[in-house]
């Protein structure tokens, strides 16, 4: 039987395969994806350790497959303690080193959006995005916080 499968079931298996090749090509560089989520907030300007927390949320209400701690605590302190990241009283920034390597890890990031979007039309990606964040929305979120 060839039925099709529902949303949930290609949502958690694209998911599962995100965490994977991120895990798969950061790993290599010394990074997690999280960290990899902070240096990129951090790329567009300082934020204190609630504004991360509230901007990452959903990424931090569970441990990840790779045993990922749920918050974005331990992941400042590898980063601090790694000389990419600064903390100047409650605010935290990019060091120059931080700015060279987040430069070479979002090379890395793009080539695979590149590759997990091959074949995808810029108007299928975004009927893609827009139909998710339809749902998103009809089972609660408000665009602002998790539902």
């Amino acid at each position: 039987m060839n039925a099709q499968r529902p949303i949930g079931y290609w949502l958690k298996l694209v998911d599962s395969l995100i965490s994977e090749q991120f895990a798969a090509s950061l790993e290599e560089h010394g990074v997690t994806r999280r960290q990899w989520q902070l240096l990129n907030l951090l790329g567009a300007h300082p934020h204190t350790s609630d504004e991360l927390i509230e901007s990452l949320a959903p990424f931090f209400d569970e441990v990840s497959p790779e045993g990922e701690p749920a918050s974005p605590a331990e992941h400042l302190t590898e980063l601090l303690e790694s000389g990419w990241v600064a903390r100047d009283g409650e605010t935290y920034e990019l060091t120059e080193r931080g700015r060279t390597s987040l430069e070479r890890l979002t090379e890395i990031v793009e080539g695979m959006r590149e590759r997990s979007s091959a074949g995808v039309t810029p108007e299928q990606y975004q009927t893609t995005i827009a139909t998710l964040q339809r749902m998103a929305t009809n089972l609660g979120w408000s665009g602002t916080e998790r539902a």
